[in-house]
């Protein structure tokens, strides 16, 4: 048995979120298809992330094991060419014995894409957020820094979110305007459902005026969803990178 690592790219729109379920097509069914077209095996690929629908990966770190024996080169070459004509591909495949894609993960990094315009997206339809109204991106990266390090962040994760406990260490959340795009960095060693989305949907709202940063802080103290301003919309949002204790996978952030 061997296992390989991946570096897996992917336009989430066509699929119901990273892992695999029972009511759509997801990025994980469409990579473990195409190893069983290969070599008759069925395996699980196992991610650093498990994105929800509609939301981009340009980096994700995966692994899989296989009895049949491959080069790496080869087993990229292979997936590549059965995931078409799917958004999936594989960028990297190495061979990683021992390795864990999420279990060894301490940190994972997503970038949030605003395009700040009134005019329609043509280019960008599906990939980024549009809001037509001006955004202070200097005021919502300051109340951004609100949410940095270790809390109970129960506002900001989703009814259905499966985790244990709401306590999550925030390494970084940054906020970056580039011409008529705003850019928003987030690097934890994990996240919870919807977390990411939550916290750019309020800092929006600070953007904006409407919430000022104290605003942003009780939402956080309150621990109750019910206080959320507003959840982005997934298109903007994309898992970038991974790093490991001896690996980084994908983007880092600036």
């Amino acid at each position: 048995m061997m296992r390989f690592r991946l570096t897996v790219e992917y336009d989430g729109r066509p699929f119901q979120g990273w892992q695999r379920q029972g009511h759509g097509r997801s990025v994980q069914q469409a990579i473990e298809d195409a190893l069983f077209s290969i070599c008759g095996e069925k395996t699980e690929v196992v991610a650093a992330g498990r994105t929800d629908a509609g939301v981009h990966g340009s980096a994700m770190p995966a692994h899989v094991e296989i009895e049949r024996p491959f080069t790496p080169f080869r087993l990229m070459e292979a997936l590549n060419a059965r995931l078409k004509p799917q958004p999936v591909s594989i960028l990297e495949c190495a061979e990683a014995p021992g390795w864990h894609a999420r279990f060894d993960c301490i940190q994972r990094r997503y970038i949030y894409r605003i395009i700040n315009r009134r005019a329609p997206l043509a280019l960008a339809a599906g990939m980024a957020w549009r809001v037509p109204a001006p955004l202070d991106a200097d005021a919502m990266h300051a109340a951004a820094q609100r949410l940095v390090g270790r809390h109970d962040f129960t506002t900001f994760r989703s009814a259905q979110c499966q985790a244990n406990s709401p306590l999550r260490t925030l390494d970084r959340l940054d906020v970056r305007r580039e011409g008529d795009e705003l850019l928003v960095f987030a690097a934890a060693r994990s996240f919870l459902h919807h977390q990411v989305r939550s916290m750019v949907g309020c800092l929006k709202l600070v953007g904006q005026g409407k919430w000022s940063s104290d605003d942003l802080a009780a939402a956080l103290a309150a621990r109750d969803r019910a206080a959320l301003g507003i959840n982005a919309p997934p298109d903007g949002l994309c898992f970038v990178g991974a790093s490991y204790p001896d690996l980084s996978v994908g983007f880092t952030l600036p």
